[in-house]
């Protein structure tokens, strides 16, 4: 239905009144506004020194050369670099609703969901951080710290970078999360094609298809709840201002008002809890192989843990000697790599993670805590434990080896016992995104505000379908959250909007919906390529 026709259903009065106004996107920001972006930059940047200088100086570890410092430098810039394009890139979601119905005006509305982003990264979980971080390769994760490492955590970057830089060019709201699981997928493939081996097994399909589900579903659950929700406001919601274009540029009434702001900061929040770790996951890979001393192990676990950690692991050896009595492989190590790898058991797997298993024991219990391994341990340990947690993991989702219900609490709780030591985010890891995502929402935000706020429907947003889209996006953001699934803000936004249109029978631009499409088509295999491809041209030059 078109603007015109809708207009014949309302009241006679309401055929004079002014058309809804197209928001004002040219104001300049002030000089204080400059200044204040200004300083958090350089604050941010003061404090992520500050304390990596400090967490050096605790560990005791020693420097014998600037490269490893050189090198995260670069790395900590690109990451943090990709945070800054995301929030740019994604903040159109949050605040085009608050902007086209007048709630809020532009400069306002963006500085509100830089700040609400703030806050949601850095009271975020984690658990999307590592949840990404187990789709890479993991002879990769083992050896980060070595030239094939760092061209890894490179090429995702870079290619995760460039599309997003596309894509906001053309004003398409194509998905950061999208981008980068591409882009680990990529290098996944590429390094193992590399290493003579089919380039499906570079990557854990089980997760990936797992991410993908959740990405696929997510636009889904974001137009047909928005669409549902739309027409539950119109069932039990009379007010005819809900459902018409805004009034000039007039601001919606108080309440209405209230709930576009609530939800536009709840989807600003929710953003910054699930995007804000995609670049937290993979700085911690960064530090862990530039600066292992510091942050391969959880040092700030108390010493008081070490007596539980070490007795939890002692009770899981004697579970899987029990369950398997057969001696360990030769290599321990090495057939936990394979299985983590092929996902293939063989009768050495129990023994071998009891072997594993009570090597870690040893090696806490002789110096008494994870703050006092020396430096030349702690590669190794945190590498085992690694390997021990992913082992576990596939062990209990596969059943292998029948265990029984005992055992499986045992292994289950030394897991969380090594996830506890190596799947930590330090603050200033946190603080740091948070600034970069902040201020990223403040920078190039209109390209895609006007996608959304113009292009996809055929009529002006109204405010029901406005605080429906938000609504259900914040939802759907916050749940995935807390399952530890990253799911794309542009997606279930954009969605979300496309739902309340056709809901209203307003009307969709098939145009914008056909290039979005394209645009989430076109993402994963784009992101392969070119993630893969840069894999391939780091791995040679360094």
């Amino acid at each position: 239905m078109t603007s015109t026709s809708q207009a014949a259903v309302l009241p006679a009065d309401s055929l004079s009144i002014e058309p809804a106004a197209k928001p004002h996107f040219d104001q300049k920001p002030g000089m204080l506004t400059g200044l204040i972006f200004a300083g958090l930059l350089g604050t941010g940047l003061l404090f992520t020194a500050y304390s990596l200088v400090s967490d050096m100086n605790d560990a005791g570890a020693p420097m014998t050369t600037w490269l490893p410092f050189l090198l995260l430098g670069v790395a900590l810039l690109i990451a943090l670099g990709f945070e800054f394009v995301n929030g740019f890139h994604d903040t159109a979601n949050a605040v085009a609703t608050v902007i086209y119905t007048h709630s809020l005006p532009p400069n306002v509305a963006v500085v509100m969901s830089g700040c609400f982003n703030f806050l949601g990264v850095l009271l975020s979980s984690g658990a999307v951080a590592f949840g990404i971080i187990s789709l890479l390769p993991v002879e990769l994760i083992l050896q980060v710290g070595s030239g094939s490492g760092f061209a890894m955590v490179f090429a995702l970057l870079i290619a995760a970078i460039l599309w997003n830089l596309g894509t906001w060019w053309l004003g398409l709201p194509a998905s950061s999360s999208h981008t980068l699981i591409g882009s680990v997928i990529g290098v996944g493939v590429a390094n193992a094609l590399m290493h003579g081996r089919d380039g499906t097994s570079g990557v854990d399909w089980a997760q990936a298809i797992k991410i993908g589900y959740s990405l696929l579903l997510s636009p889904l659950v974001g137009f047909g709840f928005a669409a549902l929700l739309l027409l539950l406001l119109r069932a039990l919601v009379k007010n005819k201002k809900l459902y018409a274009e805004p009034k000039g540029k007039a601001p919606p009434p108080w309440w209405i008002r209230g709930l576009l702001i609530l939800t536009c900061s709840g989807v600003s929040f929710a953003h910054g809890s699930n995007d804000g770790q995609k670049g937290m996951g993979l700085i911690m890979l960064i530090l862990v192989g530039t600066l292992p001393m510091a942050y391969a192990l959880n040092r700030a676990m108390p010493v008081d843990k070490t007596a539980q950690f070490v007795a939890v692991a002692q009770v899981t050896r004697q579970a899987l000697e029990k369950a398997a009595p057969a001696p360990a492989p030769a290599d321990s190590r090495k057939t936990l790599s394979d299985y983590v790898r092929t996902k293939e058991a063989t009768p050495a797997l129990l023994p071998a993670l009891a072997a594993v298993t009570d090597s870690i024991a040893q090696q806490v219990k002789t110096n008494g805590s994870l703050a006092h391994m020396p430096a030349a341990a702690v590669g190794n340990v945190r590498n085992d434990m690694y390997l021990a947690s992913e082992a576990i993991r596939l062990i209990d989702k596969g059943n292998v080896g029948k265990l029984d219900a005992d055992t499986k609490v045992n292994l289950k709780e030394f897991k969380k016992q090594i996830d506890d030591a190596t799947k930590f985010i330090p603050l200033w890891v946190k603080v740091a995104v948070a600034i970069a995502l902040g201020l990223g929402t403040m920078v190039g935000w209109k390209r895609i505000v006007v996608t959304v706020g113009e292009k996809i429907g055929k009529t002006h947003l109204t405010y029901a379908q406005g605080a429906s889209a938000e609504v259900v996006a914040m939802l759907t953001i916050g749940a995935a959250d807390m399952f530890g699934l990253p799911v794309s803000t542009t997606h279930v936004l954009s969605s979300g909007v496309a739902g309340t249109m056709a809901a209203s029978k307003s009307g969709l631009q098939f145009a914008t919906i056909q290039r979005m499409l394209m645009a989430w088509v076109l993402t994963l295999p784009a992101a392969v390529l070119l993630s893969g491809s840069l894999y391939w041209l780091f791995s040679q030059l360094v």
